[in-house]
């Protein structure tokens, strides 16, 4: 009882969190500006980015089949595809963003008895794309920076990079303070330890590695396009230059999102919008706008999820 009680505490203040932070996002924003960016997506846009959310979920199906199989847990892929689509959508649903990963790596364990693995092949699947984002993160910091799309002053009122500094920073924290409380735990530690052997089969083997980070990039490349499909849709996009700096500030979008506090990433990734588009010198509401359709978009792309919720757990080839 103490435990569902305590569970249920942290998921009504994930909820809450979220509310406030989307609420402290409209405070500094002009709100009429951004209902106005938001319906000018035309439902063309709205259609393309359903269709990439569909193929960002039998990409990531696809690689996590490809990592089982490694670790000798082999799924056929139509199953793999439905487990794929329940977990997305509890992750859309539920605070955390990762409920749907572990109920997905239950499920796949529950018919060989076999969870510790199983939890492996979802582990290393997740790991794979974060490595890439991170990578990808990097690159269009890198480019944001040496070619001076992000400046020291800017119409929003920010004097400097500190807040994109905060907020990297604050990521990099989070992470940091995840580790150092899983080392302090024996079975975690343990848990760790066992995971370095599937990690080295599942992803440093050879060919593993490279097809691991090309699968992920190609993920990311689909998270990316329907930010850039968004904002074809908007208008925002009319020169190269600008594609690279939507999809550099996107991809920070996505990073931000990492961080577990809220539910699927909501208000977290609005605030990292309201903060970076004016850095580039680019209207919040644009960034705001753009983050606000994306998490609907995914959202409404997951909803196939809901057909499996009653599904028989998968079984092995």
């Amino acid at each position: 009882m103490n435990l569902l009680r305590s569970t249920g505490v942290r998921v009504a203040f994930k909820w809450v969190f979220t509310a406030l932070v989307i609420a402290a996002v409209l405070l500094v924003v002009d709100i009429e500006k951004l209902f106005v960016e938001i319906i000018r997506i035309p439902p063309s846009a709205v259609v393309v980015g359903l269709a990439l959310g569909v193929i960002q979920v039998f990409l990531s199906a696809w690689r996590w089949r490809f990592t089982a199989d490694l670790l000798g847990l082999p799924i056929p892929y139509t199953p793999a595809v439905r487990e794929y689509y329940l977990a997305t959508f509890a992750n859309q649903v539920l605070p955390g963003g990762v409920l749907g990963d572990v109920n997905r790596a239950l499920r796949h364990g529950a018919d060989n008895n076999n969870r510790l693995t199983a939890a492996h092949g979802v582990a290393i699947e997740r790991l794979s794309g974060q490595v890439v984002l991170a990578f990808v993160v990097a690159i269009g910091l890198a480019w944001l920076l040496f070619t001076g799309r992000i400046r020291g002053s800017n119409p929003a009122g920010f004097g400097s990079l500190e807040p994109l500094c905060w907020l990297l920073a604050g990521i990099g924290v989070s992470g940091g303070l995840l580790w150092v409380l899983a080392r302090k735990r024996v079975r975690v530690r343990g848990y760790f330890g066992a995971l370095r052997g599937d990690l080295a089969r599942a992803f440093f083997s050879w060919p593993a590695f490279p097809i691991q980070v090309v699968t992920s990039l190609l993920v990311v490349a689909s998270y990316l396009a329907v930010f850039l499909v968004l904002a074809v849709g908007m208008g925002y996009l009319v020169d190269l230059p600008s594609v690279a700096v939507v999809a550099a500030l996107c991809s920070l979008l996505l990073l931000s999102m990492v961080v577990p506090m809220t539910v699927s990433g909501w208000g977290v990734r609005e605030g990292a919008a309201a903060i970076l588009w004016p850095l580039a010198g680019l209207p919040a509401e644009q960034g705001v706008a753009l983050s606000v359709a994306y998490g609907a978009l995914i959202f409404f792309s997951s909803l196939p999820g809901l057909l499996f919720l009653f599904s028989s757990p998968v079984r092995q080839c």
